[in-house]
């Protein structure tokens, strides 16, 4: 029985936030700026999983786009690519102090531990930072979905979307001046077609399992900790 006084929290990250401008590859100051985030986590004795995508490198739908390489081999291509940027992760946090393990929903013992949930939440329990890497291991599911699923599988509190815009809107910011900011939005809401939050997939697996999900800007200094203490001004939520 995990002890319900301390919050746990797992923060979802995409492939391509590491790139920073270059757009590809892992740029080293977002990553460490990352592993400062989460180290202000741990630091204010909060359990923290993280799962990260690996559109930075090669994202599955993309590299099975003409066909000549399956949709199949294509999504494990891009589970390999998280475990990369797993990797990356773990060495920048532990680079700082900051214990961390990294599970990997394939089996490659000679990089990670295999994901077992117990393992895992024992991790959090000793305070351990664990990354969840390799999706859910199994292809046609998004990193979004594997982290609604890691999410609910140990009871986190809540799951962060660590995004470059500080909230949903009811259009893209980037090219509509009139887009509005939804601060609270239902499950249903988030499904509605011009939202997007998480695919669907993921979006309904929270809902069934009432996890809250959090829609924030990775970029802004302080955020996660502020949102986990309750202010949601510089972020959406939906629950």
């Amino acid at each position: 029985m995990r002890n319900t006084d301390k919050k746990r929290v797992l923060v979802k990250f995409s492939g391509e936030a590491l790139a920073g401008s270059e757009g590809y590859g892992i740029d080293n100051q977002i990553l460490k700026d990352i592993a400062q985030e989460i180290k202000q986590l741990v630091d204010n004795d909060i359990e923290v999983a993280i799962v990260i995508g690996g559109g930075n490198i090669i994202r599955g739908v993309s590299a099975a786009a003409d066909g000549i390489i399956k949709r199949t081999s294509g999504d494990y291509m891009g589970m390999l690519a998280t475990v990369v940027n797993g990797i990356a992760v773990q060495e920048a946090l532990e680079h700082i102090g900051v214990n961390t393990r990294l599970q990997t929903a394939i089996k490659m013992e000679q990089i990670a531990e295999s994901f077992v949930v117990r393992r895992a939440r024992r991790h959090l329990e000793k305070n351990r930072v664990v990354v969840f890497a390799a999706g859910t291991g199994n292809p046609f599911f998004t990193t979004d979905t594997a982290a609604t699923l890691r999410a609910s599988e140990i009871d986190a509190d809540m799951l962060i979307k660590a995004t470059k815009v500080d909230g949903v809107y009811d259009k893209d910011p980037a090219k509509f001046d009139d887009a509005v900011k939804l601060d609270t939005l239902t499950y249903d809401d988030a499904l509605e077609d011009n939202i997007k939050v998480m695919d669907d997939t993921a979006i309904a697996l929270a809902k069934d399992n009432k996890l809250p999900i959090v829609v924030a800007n990775m970029s802004e200094k302080g955020n996660l900790l502020a949102i986990i203490n309750g202010d949601y001004s510089k972020c959406s939520i939906v629950k």
